[in-house]
């Protein structure tokens, strides 16, 4: 088969740093989203498991049919954005699953369309940043609040991330959750008897729509996942220098999450992050040939999945200070970079500082959470600063 002649030691290996990367780096926000539903072990397993399936053959499949690294991942603030309106909505797991179809529905509607970019783009990236940032600094704080009782693991992992972003930067966030699990285990902190090796089993959950929850979990999910995900996507596509069908590819995303929703798989998108690692020199000196670190990555995913209740097993043995800490430190990049993105611009700065702190305040009004409120807030402020300017000048 002409994958194995492709095959190298660097493309497996980029296939699973880029797991390992993924993974680690945003597995806690997952697991944070199923509990602001409510979900039972059983239910956060079988979220791993339609996750793990959905990105693993959305990113296999794909990539061995173009000889193009297609990766696919869950959405990071997706899962943010679920875990805060969660909590503060006070939506029910088959509230959730009914947002979860509609947004993917939503998804496959501009994919399908070829609206993406049409759409995507009356939305101004620094309002979408700053939406982005407030969401994802929520999980920044409560990182450090959650030194208030375990101060020396949130020193001892701040201080892990430190180095490793100064010595391995790629390799600071499994480096930290390294040090964290040896710390918890060292400490005696460990519950073993949480861990499950039994194989994932997926659970079925009926959805249940509204409009509360359409407004409040649908539209806001939609609106990163597109935004903060799939515009970053096409980018490092692009700027790999690959020439991909990237609306049939983002319809694919969408028909995989309305399969799964049912089952926790809340939002697939087109991957940034990893996929630079699985496109770039690393991972295989022929362009041609780097789709082979996609396909490894994929079947990895896919086996995460098989076993998702041991991934869930394991969450719940770590203390739960530990989780807030990986997470908010995790992103520590993507809110900076969100902020960096949200206020560099004059012209938009104002507006987006507006959306990002009404994003952060966690308001809810009328039922509907702060992501909407904060992208309201932000397009009214610059509705009213610039309208009419450019008609003037």
């Amino acid at each position: 088969m002409f994958f194995f002649r492709d095959l190298n030691l660097s493309a497996a290996t980029a296939g699973f740093v880029a797991v390992l990367v993924g993974f680690t780096s945003s597995v806690a926000l997952v697991f944070q989203a199923a509990l602001a539903f409510g979900a039972t072990p059983e239910i956060i397993a079988s979220w791993m498991w339609a996750l793990g399936l959905g990105m693993g053959l959305c990113s296999a499949i794909p990539s061995l049919v173009l000889r193009q690294p297609v990766m696919v991942a869950w959405s990071t603030p997706g899962a943010a954005v679920l875990a805060s309106a969660g909590l503060a909505g006070g939506f029910s797991l088959p509230q959730a699953v009914g947002a979860f179809i509609a947004s993917a529905g939503l998804i496959v509607l501009v994919g399908a369309t070829g609206w993406f970019e049409r759409v995507m783009n009356r939305i101004p990236m620094a309002i979408a940043s700053a939406l982005l940032a407030g969401v994802l600094a929520r999980f920044g704080l409560q990182a450090f609040a959650a030194a208030q009782t375990a101060l020396p693991l949130v020193l001892c992992m701040l201080l892990a991330y430190l180095l490793g972003r100064r010595w391995v930067p790629r390799y600071a966030v499994p480096l930290t959750l390294l040090v964290a699990v040896a710390y918890v285990v060292a400490r005696g902190q460990f519950n073993a008897a949480a861990v499950s090796l039994n194989w994932a089993r997926p659970v079925f959950t009926m959805p249940e729509f509204s409009w509360a929850a359409f407004v409040s979990l649908a539209l806001p999910l939609f609106v990163v996942t597109m935004a903060s995900q799939n515009l970053p996507g096409v980018a490092a596509i692009r700027a790999a220098g690959y020439d991909m069908p990237v609306s049939r590819l983002i319809t694919l995303t969408g028909v995989a999450t309305l399969l799964l929703a049912p089952f926790g798989a809340y939002a697939l998108n087109l991957s940034a992050i990893t996929a630079a690692i699985c496109m770039g020199e690393e991972a295989h000196l022929d362009r041609r040939k780097r789709y082979t670190a996609a396909v490894v990555c994929g079947a990895i995913y896919v086996a995460i999945g098989l076993v998702g209740a041991a991934v869930t097993g394991v969450l719940l043995a770590f203390p739960k200070e530990l989780v807030l800490a990986i997470a908010g430190l995790a992103l520590l990049g993507s809110i900076g970079g969100g902020l960096h993105a949200a206020l560099k611009d004059d012209a938009h700065r104002e507006a987006a500082l507006i959306t990002f702190l009404v994003t952060l305040s966690g308001v809810v009004i009328a039922g509907i959470g702060s992501a909407f409120w904060g992208v309201v807030a932000g397009a009214l402020a610059l509705f009213v600063q610039q309208y009419g300017l450019s008609k003037k000048a």
